[in-house]
Parts: C-alpha cells; sequence; structure tokens
C-alpha cells in the first residue's frame, strides 16, 4: 500500500451509474500511482444490479412491477449474479492495488469477510464464511452481506454490500446473488432495534484497517469532476467498456478446483 493507508471517502446517497463513475475514476488514479488504496462507503437508492454472468430469470418480478417499486436495474462489470442495493446498506467499494494485498483475489474476497465479520462482533452478531458461497452469512442460510468484485489492471473495483437496515422486502423480488434457496437478514433483524447508519458508516473502517493493515485516513468529500452518466446508456458502455478492457470478474465463490 501507498504508505500504508488507505483513505476513505465517506459519500451520502448515489446513483449507481454516478458511482460507477467515480469507481473508475479512482482506479484510474490508483494505477498510476496518484492516490494510495481507497475505501468508498455510500448507500444506493433502490437499484438491481446484474453481473457479468448474471441469470435475468433470477429477477422474479415484470419490468412493471419493479419500476412501481422504484427500483432501477442496471448491468454491472463484477463477478457474481443479481443483487438489491437501496438506502439502509452500507456499500463499499475498496480501490485497492491487489499486489499490495497478496496479489490473490481468492485471499482478498476472504478478507473483505473477514472484515465484515469482525466488524459485526462488535454488535454481538456472529457473522460466518461458508466455503462455497462468498459473503458473510448469518447460521447456513441467512445472508447478510454480499460481495461481489473486479480486478481491473490490477486494482480493485466493487465491492461488498452490508445489511443494516434495508427494505428486506425488496430481496423478495430477486434470488438474491442467484440462490433460491436461502434468505436475506440485517443487523436491524438480527438485533430487533432501529441501526444508527451514520455511527456503522463511521465506525466500520477500523476493522477494514486491522484486516488489511492499514492506517485509515479519512478524506474530505472529493467534489470530482465527472462527465454525467446517461442512465438509459450505462448498461450497454458498461459492456462495451469491458470487452475493451482488461477487466476481470471474480464470481461468487471459492476457488475452482
Amino acid at each position: 500500500m501507498l504508505g500504508n493507508r488507505c483513505h476513505v471517502l465517506h459519500r451520502g446517497l448515489v446513483e449507481y451509474p454516478e458511482a460507477l463513475a467515480l469507481q473508475e475514476h479512482l482506479v484510474k488514479e490508483r494505477q498510476t500511482g496518484a492516490r494510495g488504496d481507497t475505501l468508498v462507503l455510500l448507500q444506493h437508492p433502490p437499484v438491481f444490479t446484474l453481473g457479468r454472468r448474471g441469470d435475468r430469470a433470477n429477477i422474479l418480478v415484470p419490468k412493471e412491477r419493479r419500476e412501481a417499486e422504484g427500483i432501477a436495474l442496471h448491468e454491472a462489470n463484477r463477478g457474481g449474479d443479481v443483487t438489491y442495493h437501496g438506502p439502509g446498506q452500507l456499500v463499499g467499494y475498496p480501490i485497492l492495488k491487489l499486489a499490495d494485498h497478496g496479489n490473490d483475489v481468492y485471499r482478498y474476497l476472504r478478507m473483505l469477510e473477514e472484515a465484515i465479520i469482525l466488524f459485526l462482533q462488535g454488535y454481538g452478531i456472529n457473522g460466518d464464511q461458508q466455503p462455497g458461497y462468498t459473503g458473510v452469512w448469518i447460521g447456513r442460510k441467512e445472508k447478510i452481506a454480499a460481495i461481489g468484485v473486479a480486478v481491473k489492471g490490477g486494482v480493485t473495483m466493487h465491492g461488498f454490500a452490508l445489511n443494516v437496515e434495508p427494505n428486506l422486502e425488496h430481496f423478495r423480488l430477486i434470488h438474491p446473488c442467484g440462490y433460491s434457496d436461502r434468505t436475506v437478514t440485517s443487523m436491524a433483524a438480527q438485533l430487533g432495534r432501529p441501526m444508527d447508519f451514520g455511527a456503522i458508516q463511521q465506525a466500520f473502517p477500523k476493522c477494514f484497517g486491522e484486516i488489511f493493515g492499514a492506517k485509515i485516513v479519512v478524506e474530505q468529500d472529493i467534489r470530482l469532476v465527472l462527465p454525467a452518466p446517461d442512465l438509459g446508456l450505462t448498461a450497454a458502455r458498461s459492456r462495451r467498456g469491458l470487452e475493451r478492457s482488461n477487466t476481470v470478474m471474480y464470481p461468487s465463490g471459492d476457488r475452482p478446483k
């Protein structure tokens, strides 16, 4: 890591295309050495994102019902299947030089899981890893955090989504991560009380830094001059850009045998 530090950018509620543009900007800066490792923390308005190998059959409702619920749909250049993002969910996008973290994406996935598990322990929630199923689980059937990443030019992008207090009913409209036999839970559901999202967003980086061996530096919110995303063309552009780039996607799951 550059100076063994990880800069943290706290953003508010950010549309998915805008967050993708921010990631791509930060990835380029990390590739050139213009910035060090960075963790972006934010929330998204309701949106389904479909990974590179995602199956649209895992979206269980027609377009009309989805739109009536106020849920957008975007394709994403990450591993994994369909997932949901919405208010009350802590979304983290680590922009890291993978070579500084073992240069092994499967080890990196496990480290993300460990950071989330460590954080949950502070709230008395026992999260766990399950071989063959990327993410953080409560017991064997309930997922509390989803993970889907990509590596572009040796730099990580996309990341994790921790369910703090989202609308769990929206997950019923999909097979989350492509699983039809598993369910989704949240910190609020596990503890039976409302959560202080702001406090959680401020506290999480400490656990991230412990697992990744980094000193956390909170960066003042940056306002990058980015081109306004065309929401209607974002998915198509993501696919075309992916085909032209050296991005490698990693699906949810353990190392292939």
